[in-house]
């Protein structure tokens, strides 16, 4: 049998969005919203020319609209590290 705290924790992580749960409702990430060409506002089929950072009630979260930050510096490794000694 399965416990109830059980399926609270299944529950919870199956509606945990991508890239944390802290993300702040704008139109920028709306499924609905389109960015103007100038790139000050958002177009949006439903409620019309929205500034960037507000949303209406039509908000829907689509994660793929999220711009990745900046890439790490990667470490620079020699090709002595990569060598095999047999030993």
């Amino acid at each position: 049998m399965i416990n109830n705290n059980d399926n609270e924790k299944r529950d919870e992580s199956m509606h945990r969005k991508l890239y944390g749960n802290n993300i702040q409702a704008t139109c920028e990430y709306c499924m609905y919203g389109r960015r103007s060409s100038d790139g000050k506002a958002i177009l949006c089929p439903k409620k019309g020319v929205m500034p960037l950072y507000h949303h209406c009630r039509k908000y829907i979260y689509d994660p793929l609209r999220r711009i990745p930050s900046v890439k790490p510096v990667l470490k620079k490794f020699s090709k002595e590290e990569f060598e095999i000694n047999p030993d």
